[in-house]
C-alpha cells in the first residue's frame, strides 16, 4: 500500500526549507554588507540612528551624531567587557577595551545605512521564518521528538544571533565577534536541516508511527572522515572572516587606494586558507568517489553538488586574488562557502546511524554498521 505523506510533514518541511533559504539568503546580503563596508550603516541597534526608519540624508541628525553614538557605544562595550572578565574571559574583555575602532565613529552615508537597515529586516523576517517552524514542529512531538527540539533549538539560538549582531555593531565589527556571529550561523544552519531532513522520514504514513533508527550504510572510518571534510570547510570559512578582516585592515590603511596592492599585503592567514583550498578539494574528490561507489542516487546527488559548490567556491577564490578583489564576488564566495558547508552537512546526515529514521524504500538486508 503506498504511503501518504501526512499534512502536517509536508507542511513542517515546506516552512523549514523555507526557512533554510531565508537564512542562505541574511548570509549572502551580509556578504553584501561586508563587502560595501556597511557593516556600521546603522550606529545602534535595534533602531538605526535612534529610529525606526532610518535617516536618508544627514540633515535629519543632530550635529554632534558621532560624539552620541559613539558615547552609547563605549559605555555598552565597557559593561560587556566587565561582564566577560568575571566570566573569565580576559583576553576577549581586553580586545573589546583595547580595539581602537569603537571609538571612531563613521559618517553617515545613507547608502550604506539602508543596505544595513535592510539587512535588519531580512533578519527579523528570518526570526518569524525560525517561529513559524518551531511552530510547525509540534505534532511531532509525539512522532518523533528530537525534529521539535531541533526547531525549537534553532528558534532560541536564532534570538541569541540578534543580540550578537548588537554586539558586532557596538564593539564596530570587532574581528572575534564577526567569527563567533558566523560560527553560530552555521550552527543555526545545521539545526535546520537536520530537522527538515529527519522530518523527511520520520512522518510516517497515515496511521504509522515513525520507523525505527537504524545503522547507516558506511563504515565509521568513512563517516569520521566526512566529519573531517566538514570541520576543515568550518575552519575555512572562519579563516576566510579573518582574511576579510585583514583587508578591512589593510583598506583603511590605504585610505581605500591602491585596490590592486591589498593582496599583496595580507598575512599569513591569507597564505593559509588559500593552500587549505587545495586540501578541500582533495579530500572531498576522494570522499565524492566513494560516495559514487555506493550506488545510491541521493548520495551522487550530494556528492556531484558537493564538488560542482567547491569548483565555484575555488573560481571565485582565484577571482578574489587575482584581479583585486572585485566587491560583487566577495559575498558570493562566502555563499558558496556556506552552501558546501550544508551539503556537507546533508550528506554526513544521509550515512549516520543516529541522525535519520529508516527510509522506507531501503531494505533492512541493505544497511551495515
Amino acid at each position: 500500500m503506498k504511503t501518504i505523506t501526512p499534512d502536517f510533514v509536508r507542511r513542517f518541511r515546506f516552512v523549514g526549507l523555507l526557512t533554510v533559504a531565508a537564512v542562505y539568503l541574511l548570509i549572502l546580503i551580509g556578504g553584501v554588507v561586508r563587502s560595501t563596508g556597511s557593516g556600521m550603516g546603522c550606529p545602534d541597534w535595534p533602531k538605526c540612528f535612534g529610529t525606526w526608519i532610518p535617516p536618508t540624508q544627514a540633515s535629519q541628525l543632530p550635529a554632534n551624531y558621532k560624539e552620541i553614538y559613539t558615547a552609547q557605544r563605549v559605555a555598552k562595550n565597557q559593561k560587556l567587557a566587565r561582564t566577560l572578565e568575571r566570566l573569565g574571559f580576559k583576553q576577549v574583555a581586553n580586545d573589546i577595551f583595547a580595539h581602537p575602532s569603537q571609538y571612531v565613529e563613521t559618517d553617515f552615508n545613507p547608502v550604506k545605512t539602508w543596505i544595513e537597515y535592510l539587512n535588519r529586516l531580512l533578519g527579523a523576517l528570518i526570526g518569524l521564518f525560525v517561529f513559524a517552524t518551531a511552530l510547525a514542529a509540534l505534532p511531532y512531538w509525539q512522532r518523533d521528538r528530537p525534529v521539535f527540539w531541533l526547531a525549537l533549538a534553532s528558534f532560541l539560538l536564532t534570538g541569541v544571533q540578534g543580540w550578537l549582531g548588537s554586539l558586532v555593531v557596538s564593539t564596530n565589527l570587532l574581528p572575534i565577534m564577526v567569527t563567533v556571529h558566523m560560527g553560530l550561523a552555521l550552527l543555526i544552519v545545521a539545526l535546520l536541516l537536520y530537522a527538515v531532513e529527519r522530518a523527511r522520514w520520520a512522518g510516517g504514513g497515515v496511521g504509522n508511527k515513525a520507523p525505527k533508527l537504524v545503522a547507516a550504510p558506511v563504515e565509521t572510518t568513512f563517516r569520521l572522515v566526512l566529519w573531517l571534510a566538514l570541520l576543515l570547510t568550518f575552519t575555512q570559512i572562519v579563516l576566510g572572516t579573518q582574511v576579510r578582516e585583514q583587508v578591512d585592515m589593510v583598506a583603511a590603511a590605504a585610505e581605500y587606494a591602491g585596490r590592486a596592492t591589498w593582496v599583496s599585503q595580507l598575512g599569513v592567514v591569507f597564505k593559509v586558507h588559500r593552500s587549505t583550498s587545495l586540501l578541500v578539494l582533495a579530500l572531498n574528490a576522494y570522499l565524492s568517489y566513494r560516495l559514487w561507489q555506493l550506488g545510491q542516487s541521493r548520495l551522487r546527488q550530494l556528492a556531484l553538488a558537493t564538488m560542482g559548490l567547491i569548483g565555484l567556491e575555488i573560481v571565485a577564490g582565484i577571482t578574489l586574488a587575482s584581479w583585486a578583489l572585485p566587491a560583487v564576488v566577495q559575498p558570493v564566495h562566502l555563499t558558496l562557502a556556506v552552501l558546501l558547508f550544508g551539503t556537507q552537512f546533508l550528506t554526513l546526515l544521509a550515512v549516520s546511524p543516529a541522525a535519520l529514521v529508516r527510509r522506507p524504500d531501503v531494505p533492512a538486508h541493505r544497511v551495515v554498521a
